[in-house]
């Protein structure tokens, strides 16, 4: 009923759904970036301040956002406006298709698409960002343990994360020593457990362990009890990697990257390199969930975004179990466009 009263809309009166179009944008802009000055604003949205001048003492006046000294913030009335026409807009940008198209060629439960490209809009990545602690908010029970990686994009998932007491537990879904901290395991661990009113666990162990090192350290108590919790899980949230640059990353010998790329590793998730086809090429002595643990969670939750990343996102939504994804219009566009080339995949 929603889409033909908006298929009618845009036919009686498309003006109406440019504008509302229009005012969606500006104030998801501005809650992406709060607090900001009109001149930021209008420069990120690629508009002129006179044109947005207007547009802002409209929203203004209706009660959507308030202007002080340090810039510009929504009004909790703005904020409940912006989440009940989040899946109008949706419906009517076309994503909502292309969301169950993408679902049904990667073999997912589920998929969420934000507008955009990560790789040239860094706001975008704060979308997904708020996009994947919505979904994961929204599925978390009191009680629930939550493992999650490394990276920036889920990083940027803790930014967004809403401060409630849930109370539930966060780990660290592998160790990973040697990475900016900022974007460890064990500290987005820790920022998620105190915006979500909950507890924490810790693994500290690096990348690159021998084999008789990683039978030493996972046979210690403490760690082994860490384990045990982490793959009690409820729910897993991940990022994907390409395979060339998480090598570097990881520091791994140049001889091992140019095996990697020999064996056509394009994809990197959970320490494991994947193929253009989701076969594992390489797989790292890490500390922490393997596959074979996975099948085992209720909830795997992938959250990757920008163009670049397609092809190393649709391999390894392939190769490991994933149930949800959470990703970017470009991400969509080329994997989409990808199946259409390749018919008999």
């Amino acid at each position: 009923m929603q889409n033909e009263l908006l298929a009618l809309q845009q036919q009686l009166v498309p003006d109406l759904l440019t504008m509302m179009k229009k005012r969606y944008r500006i104030l998801h802009h501005l809650f992406l970036t709060q607090p900001i000055g009109r001149r930021a604003l209008a420069q990120q949205l690629q508009t002129t301040e006179r044109i947005l001048r207007a547009e802002v003492d409209f929203l203004k006046e209706q009660g959507l956002l308030t202007i002080e000294t340090v810039g510009m913030h929504l009004t909790d009335a703005g904020k409940t406006l912006l989440d009940e026409l989040a899946d109008v807009i949706h419906e009517i940008e076309g994503l909502g298709k292309k969301e169950r198209r993408l679902a049904d060629f990667l073999g997912l439960q589920k998929v969420c698409i934000v507008p955009g490209d990560a790789d040239l809009d860094p706001l975008v990545k704060k979308a997904l960002g708020h996009a994947a602690a919505d979904y994961v908010r929204s599925i978390l029970r009191a009680g629930d343990i939550l493992a999650v990686t490394g990276g920036t994009t889920v990083a940027t998932l803790a930014e967004q994360m809403p401060k409630t007491q849930l109370g539930i537990e966060v780990a660290p879904a592998r160790g990973g020593i040697g990475e900016n901290m900022e974007f460890q395991a064990n500290t987005i661990a820790s920022r998620l457990a105190a915006q979500l009113g909950g507890t924490y666990r810790l693994l500290h162990a690096p990348d690159l362990m021998s084999d008789e090192a990683l039978q030493s350290f996972i046979s210690e108590p403490h760690v082994q009890e860490t384990l045990q919790r982490i793959r009690r899980a409820r729910m897993v949230v991940h990022g994907i990697g390409q395979a060339i640059p998480m090598a570097r990353r990881r520091n791994l010998p140049e001889a091992k990257i140019d095996q990697l790329a020999g064996q056509g590793a394009i994809a990197e998730a959970f320490g494991y390199y994947f193929d253009r086809s989701g076969n594992i090429v390489h797989a790292m002595n890490t500390v922490g969930l393997r596959l074979s643990d996975l099948k085992h969670i209720e909830r795997i939750v992938a959250v990757a975004g920008g163009k670049s990343k397609a092809e190393a996102i649709s391999a390894v939504a392939h190769g490991c179990p994933i149930n949800v994804l959470v990703t970017d219009e470009a991400v969509a566009d080329a994997i989409l466009e990808n199946r259409r080339e390749e018919p008999n995949r």
